[in-house]
């Protein structure tokens, strides 16, 4: 069984498509099974507070939360590109998820605040 599919690219997308056209089906493949298998990029930063947030740890670790010099630098080299050049899906999704980290650890810091 096979399905017929129509997709418009770039010229750009079409010239280097070009040379494989008898092969399509396998460059659909094997960029499926590449993205497939592709992880988000992930820092530590992330597993370590949310590892200590889901503990109910007490109000003074809380705020005493502070992200790595690694962790701030690539949350605003991503906020910079997003104004400047705009992001790819995958760097969108991982500012959007840094974000709501954010969001969470502000939530526990006032909550902290208050329970000190």
């Amino acid at each position: 069984m096979t399905m017929q599919i129509t997709v418009e690219v770039p010229d750009r997308l079409g010239k280097q498509l070009q040379p494989f056209r008898d092969r399509l089906t396998e460059v659909l493949e094997r960029g499926l099974r590449e993205l497939s298998v592709e992880k988000p990029e992930h820092f530590k930063d992330e597993e370590d507070i949310l590892s200590l947030l889901a503990q109910k740890p007490a109000p003074e670790q809380v705020i005493a939360l502070r992200p790595t010099p690694e962790f701030q630098e690539r949350v605003s080299e991503l906020l910079q590109r997003n104004k400047a050049d705009g992001l790819s899906q995958q760097e969108d999704a991982e500012l959007n998820r840094y974000l709501m980290l954010e969001h969470f650890v502000r939530l526990a810091k006032a909550h902290a605040f208050d329970n000190t």
